[in-house]
């Protein structure tokens, strides 16, 4: 048998075709992030003037006039005689598992003062409900958010419609 040596034969492309193709790559990914910029932005252009129209703190030049004959009439004035309520603290165990308590200290915005008891029937009706609950009814942030507007609804039926809005201060759960 004899003895032949062979060169090692590469397989590989080179370096420079490795560069060639990264680069040509990332020339293609600018190119399409461009095009896709400008079309997005051509097609938001007519509706970045009304979203500046209608940004809070900006009144576009056509608009001024009206703004202050708001003023001067007192139509754009924010209701001055809204009033916030805090609530007593509710501790109660839920419905299931009923080893779990719950801490909730909440506040109501009235659109105009109320008669004393109204604050404490509230409370109440919030402490009966709250003791219906299941965990799993207000675990994740949509939970939170649908206890919040059953409380929002139960206290705008109590206060038949004179409640706005409720404010939940504190919610632990133990």
């Amino acid at each position: 048998m004899a003895i032949t040596e062979t060169a090692p034969i590469k397989t590989g492309s080179s370096l420079v075709m490795q560069i060639g193709a990264l680069v040509g790559v990332t020339a293609l990914a600018v190119g399409v992030g461009w095009l896709s910029g400008n079309y997005l932005n051509g097609e938001s252009a007519g509706t970045s003037e009304k979203a500046a129209a209608a940004a809070p703190g900006k009144v576009m030049p056509e608009h001024r006039e009206a703004e202050a004959k708001k003023r001067e009439e007192g139509l754009g004035a924010e209701p001055a005689s809204q009033t916030v309520i805090q609530l007593a603290g509710i501790t109660t165990n839920l419905a299931a598992p009923s080893d779990v308590w719950i801490r909730m200290e909440a506040s109501i915005v009235l659109d105009k003062p109320q008669d004393a008891g109204l604050p404490e029937l509230i409370q109440q009706d919030f402490l009966a409900f709250v003791r219906t609950l299941k965990l799993h009814q207000i675990e994740g942030a949509s939970g939170f958010q649908h206890f919040k507007a059953d409380l929002e609804e139960r206290a705008a039926i109590r206060s038949e419609g004179h409640v706005k809005q409720v404010l939940i201060r504190t919610l632990l759960f133990e």
